[in-house]
This record gives C-alpha cells, sequence and structure tokens, in this order.
C-alpha cells in the first residue's frame, strides 16, 4: 500500500508526464487547492512532508518545468499585478542581476520568490535563507553608510 507521500507524487508525475507548463502544475500539484495541501492539511504535516524525497522530487519537476513552458495566462489561472516597494539599490541590483542573466525582472523576481516559498517548507533552509538575507541587508545597510 503506498503512503499518501507516493501518492501525492504519483498524481504529480501523471501531470508531469503531460506536460502542463509551470503555471498548471504549481497550482495543481502545489497550490493552496492542490493536491499536497489536500493530502497534507496542516502546518506539521506539511513541514514533515518537505523533508521526503517526494517533495524534492516535486521541486525538481517543477523547476524542469518552469525551464521547458512559458505560462500563458488562462482563464483558469490570470495573473495579476502587485508593487512592491523597496530601496532603489535593491531595484538596481534586481534589474542587473536580471540584465546579467538575460531574462526579465519579472522572471527574476518570480524565481527567488519561489525559492522563498520553497525555504519556508523546509525549516532547514528557511534559516538559511533568512541568515543570507539579513548578510545582504547588513551590507547595503553599510554600503548606503560610505
Amino acid at each position: 500500500m503506498a503512503t499518501k507521500e507516493q501518492e501525492v507524487f504519483q498524481v504529480a508525475q501523471e501531470l508531469y508526464r503531460q506536460n502542463p507548463d509551470w503555471v498548471t502544475f504549481f497550482r495543481v500539484v502545489l497550490g493552496l487547492d492542490g493536491v499536497v495541501r489536500q493530502a497534507f492539511p496542516t502546518q506539521p504535516e506539511m513541514d514533515s512532508f518537505t523533508t521526503t524525497d517526494e517533495y524534492i522530487r516535486l521541486q525538481q519537476m517543477l523547476a524542469d518545468l518552469r525551464r521547458k513552458t512559458k505560462a500563458v495566462p488562462t482563464d483558469e489561472e490570470p495573473t495579476t499585478v502587485i508593487t512592491v516597494r523597496l530601496p532603489k539599490s535593491l531595484h538596481d541590483t534586481l534589474k542587473t542581476e536580471a540584465h546579467e542573466h538575460r531574462t526579465s525582472m519579472n522572471k527574476l523576481c518570480i524565481a527567488k520568490l519561489l525559492q522563498a516559498l520553497d525555504a519556508m517548507m523546509n525549516p532547514a533552509e528557511m534559516a538559511a535563507a533568512e541568515a543570507a538575507a539579513e548578510q545582504a541587508e547588513a551590507r547595503e545597510y553599510a554600503q548606503a553608510g560610505s
């Protein structure tokens, strides 16, 4: 008999084989109403799931789909716009990084947001991300003072 982790992975793998765009995969598998949240509805259950090989493989599938497919807005998954206020120095850094990676700032910010969400699901990675953010903030503060 398969475990919940294996059942979730099997659903994700079936969808992955259909080569959906990454947004569809994210919504169906990892979204608020996705199979992962249905199988692991409490935060402790979710925290436990994020330490499994199945979860790591889901993230690898998502990353692969992001590299291979372009998300196109549909009636089922329209895009929305948010406004984020940030220091000019951070904006300039993101702009430069996007240019260096030959991508748009929007795609770069989405990638960084997905990485942050993934890290939040994994407590060890979350601690490392918070430490890196604190170091970046300290560097920015030091640069602003000089």
